[in-house]
């Protein structure tokens, strides 16, 4: 397998706010640490900062474990267990009387308390590890009494400062606010979900930005000739951004990082991880080969390709043969639940499909 991306180069993270979904970004991070990109500055909205922070300390170890055993708990004062029934519309399975007074309590408090988040930010993050790192961190949050939308540097703010900024980045509506400093501070997603500003004002011209797509407003900004901004986005939903329970966010690791491997080394594929090392002709081949096999014995050449035409079309693929027969693929071992998490060959798929050496 080939590395497809230019490690000659220093990049900036753009990260997206999305809540619970904050785990992809992790994985596709430590994707990229394994092919030996070289991060510079990362900016940050909502859980797009805390991770910036995570990254800025520059352990992948420690931000995959945090959250590889991510929980409801960690972030807010909840019940796990409640909270997962909730979140799998178990709904008869609840504790209906509990669950209606701990919601009363909720909203009359205004919100999820985030106590353990706090905590969480405390004891996980070393404050002066970020600031001396030499990954500049950006953090966006918005002033609600200001009426704004703020960036800050951490290398700029004192221990408490900083637990404060990256609090106030991640206030997601449903959470309980509390003033900070005298202000009231909401969701950086508010203003800026998708913080490129920081980035592109400050001349990094190398930007890999990694989509949550959370709710907020996407600030528009003009993208200066000379500077490239990569996409490492989701194809599959991440799945609600409150659901913070522990196989979630473990798969959405797995997502995060298939999905930067994907973009390294120039895999297909929608849905499988697919290292190309068959030609256009190959792939045409054998595509004749499974419509012949499918039609009528005594079917003509003329009849095959025009059902090869047809199944190139039904395929939905937008390419050339080679994206028909991917589209193939992928049909056939989502069929036969082949693994997703994992990189294949298209002649080892097509083996494990039952179409051996192409035919």
């Amino acid at each position: 397998m080939e590395l497809k991306f230019d490690t000659s180069k220093t990049y900036a993270l753009c990260l997206e706010g999305g809540g619970a979904r904050g785990a992809y970004q992790i994985g596709a991070w430590q994707a990229l640490c394994e092919a030996g990109v070289k991060i510079t500055a990362a900016a940050g909205s909502s859980v797009g900062a805390l991770n910036g922070a995570l990254i800025a300390m520059e352990n992948p170890d420690l931000a995959f474990n945090l959250w590889y055993n991510m929980r409801f708990s960690r972030v807010m004062d909840v019940d796990d267990a409640q909270m997962r029934k909730i979140m799998t519309g178990k709904l008869l399975d609840l504790n209906i009387k509990s669950a209606h007074g701990k919601l009363k309590r909720v909203l009359k408090d205004g919100g999820f308390d985030v106590t353990p988040l706090k905590n969480l930010i405390k004891d996980t993050l070393d404050c002066e590890k970020i600031r001396n790192s030499d990954i500049r961190l950006f953090i966006c949050t918005h002033s609600i009494t200001d009426h704004k939308g703020l960036e800050f540097e951490a290398k700029k703010l004192g221990d408490e400062e900083l637990r404060d900024m990256l609090l106030a980045s991640a206030y997601f509506p449903a959470f309980k606010h509390e003033e900070i400093g005298g202000k009231l501070y909401t969701d950086g997603g508010v203003s800026n979900v998708l913080p490129l500003s920081p980035l592109v004002s400050r001349g990094f011209k190398n930007i890999i930005s990694i989509r949550l797509y959370g709710l907020g407003t996407q600030k528009r900004i003009s993208i200066p000739k000379g500077t490239t901004v990569t996409e490492i986005a989701p194809k599959k939903d991440l799945g609600n951004m409150l659901n913070f329970d522990t196989e979630p966010c473990r798969k959405n690791l797995s997502l995060g990082y298939f999905d930067a491997k994907r973009l390294l080394y120039g895999l297909y594929g929608e849905k499988y991880y697919i290292d190309r090392t068959l030609s256009e002709e190959d792939a045409y081949k054998i595509l004749f080969t499974v419509v012949k096999n499918k039609a009528e014995t005594d079917a003509s050449l003329r009849q095959i390709h025009t059902d090869l035409l047809k199944f190139a079309k039904e395929s939905g693929a937008k390419g050339d043969y080679y994206d028909v027969l991917v589209a193939f693929i992928e049909k056939s071992a989502e069929r036969l639940k082949i693994n997703e998490f994992s990189i294949y060959t298209d002649a080892e798929l097509l083996a494990k499909i039952g179409v051996k050496n192409g035919n």
